[in-house]
């Protein structure tokens, strides 16, 4: 349909920051938002210490088309809606993405984007989807046990990405 990859990337990676290892965050030593276990994971090995400070962006893109724009389906999306999808899908996971976009569309929220979930998606107008995802993502955040700790930030970053995504539409 088209190709908002290039787009999305650089606004995730504005979301995502540069490297951090925070105790109190659960993804543990992350680096333009990739954790040290997604890293070991796409290259096959362990991870040397002070290996994830010095990763580029050239190293993170491919992980974020493959793992998360690709897994989502993000090209056959609408605009905006395949930026709602493909930052939650980052921040949360694609499975949990996948699925808020299948409830909101009407069919089996099974996490996986198929012909099924294209063809309800497509008989939805984008802005109702956008406004949707938003509003069940600020559910989910609000709701886990460490919202006093990262909630602040999560919010913002929902509700940039909704405005942006609201944006994109053509």
């Amino acid at each position: 349909m088209k190709q908002n990859f290039e787009e999305c990337m650089a606004r995730l990676l504005e979301h995502e920051g540069g490297y951090v290892n925070l105790a109190a965050d659960p993804g543990g030593e992350t680096n333009y938002g990739v954790t040290r276990a997604v890293y070991e994971q796409y290259v096959g090995r362990q991870v040397m210490d002070g290996e994830m400070k010095g990763l580029t962006h050239d190293d993170v893109y491919p992980i974020y088309k493959e793992n998360y724009w690709d897994r989502l389906r993000a090209d056959d999306l609408p605009s905006g809606v395949d930026w709602s999808c493909f930052d939650w899908g980052v921040n949360s996971g694609t499975s949990r993405a996948a699925k808020a976009l299948q409830r909101i569309v009407g069919v089996e929220q099974d996490g996986g984007i198929g012909p099924m979930t294209l063809q309800a998606v497509a008989e939805v107008e984008p802005t109702e989807i956008i406004e949707q995802m938003h509003h069940m993502r600020d559910k989910f955040y609000r709701e886990l046990s460490t919202f006093d700790t990262f909630g602040r930030g999560w919010i913002r970053r929902n509700d940039e990405t909704k405005e942006q995504a609201l944006n994109l539409i053509g």
